[in-house]
């Protein structure tokens, strides 16, 4: 990772939803090396000031990426480096709440990347996700050349659209944009909740030692990455010039089924009230998930290396010390 970090030495780098796991662990990673200055931009709108990192290179906006002063403001240093890892998140979320969805997900990434354009930032990274942009019907692997127009939440739509966004600000203004195409993070970070993920849901309802909830059968697979490990592809992004203008698939490219994944976690938390299956929700029509990470393996040089136990078992440990804070935090149906 080091050889990496120099690309930064010195740079000044902006990161919209940097409360969040992924914004939490990228900011990390980031002061272990010589940044110039970060710079996170978040509303906390799903996330907590408490899971930014605290460090003189640090500086914290809260604003939203609609609002045109916080995002002055967050652009007045001419960042060199823009990751963009806002959004409104997620697929129910969004179904509840399609106009606000758009919003954010649509005018919000649009309004970055004309910042970005205006303040010549030398690289844009945009986190997509794999987990929308395909579809429910594409063939496994899901390889970057394969998008599905037919999808099934506004969130899936507008994770589309800013990837849309991206490559005309890239074809028509030339600007270094990168697209990173997310499967499934987990890890570190990431605070359980209504609209949160299975994982960190699945580990505080087993350090409740209540049944995990499963919807669907649990035989449904997924492509669990660990977030050190999509860190690391989204600096990679960042740093090749051969990235520019490309997308690419960050995951482990593996698939696990829902139900190991809860078998797993109540080993690790000695959690014996087992699972509880709940009806599969209407919108869920993804039965399976597998990525092809050929091209980012091949490209950029990306090798994700962290087992799923492994990194649940360090996601436990991470849940267990900060469970006062979480208690207060989350809010887990």
């Amino acid at each position: 990772m080091i050889p990496l970090l120099k690309h930064f030495d010195g740079k000044k780098i902006l990161i919209t939803g940097g409360g969040g796991c992924i914004g939490h662990n990228l900011v990390e990673t980031l002061l272990s090396g010589e940044p110039g200055e970060i710079t996170v931009l978040d509303d906390l709108s799903s996330s907590y000031e408490w899971n930014i990192p605290k460090d003189v290179r640090n500086s914290f906006i809260k604003g939203s990426i609609l609002d045109d002063k916080a995002l002055d403001k967050a652009f007045s240093l001419h960042p060199d480096y823009v990751f963009h890892l806002a959004a409104h998140f997620a697929n129910q979320n969004s179904i509840e709440h399609p106009e606000t969805d758009l919003l954010v997900n649509g005018l919000g990434t649009l309004k970055l990347l004309e910042h970005s354009r205006i303040a010549k930032t030398e690289k844009f990274v945009f986190a997509s996700s794999g987990c929308s942009v395909y579809g429910s019907e594409a063939p496994l692997p899901l390889t970057e050349d394969y998008v599905s127009i037919h999808l099934d939440t506004p969130y899936q739509i507008t994770k589309l659209l800013g990837e849309l966004y991206c490559n005309f600000y890239h074809d028509f203004y030339r600007l270094p944009v990168v697209i990173a195409r997310f499967f499934n993070v987990y890890g570190p970070g990431e605070i359980p909740g209504k609209y949160r993920n299975v994982i960190p849901n699945f580990i505080y309802h087993a350090l409740k030692h209540e049944p995990l909830p499963i919807t669907g059968t649990g035989e449904e697979t997924r492509d669990w990455t660990y977030v050190s490990d999509i860190v690391d592809g989204t600096l990679r992004c960042a740093v090749d010039e051969n990235a520019v203008g490309q997308a690419f698939n960050l995951a482990s490219g593996i698939e696990t089924k829902v139900s190991h994944v809860a078998e797993i976690i109540n080993e690790l938390t000695r959690n014996d009230a087992g699972t509880v299956t709940r009806s599969r929700r209407a919108w869920d029509k993804i039965v399976r998930r597998r990525a092809s990470i050929e091209k980012a393996s091949r490209m950029l040089g990306y090798n994700p290396r962290t087992k799923l136990q492994e990194g649940i078992d360090k996601t436990v440990k991470w849940m267990v010390s900060n469970i006062e804070r979480i208690d207060r935090s989350a809010e887990v149906v």
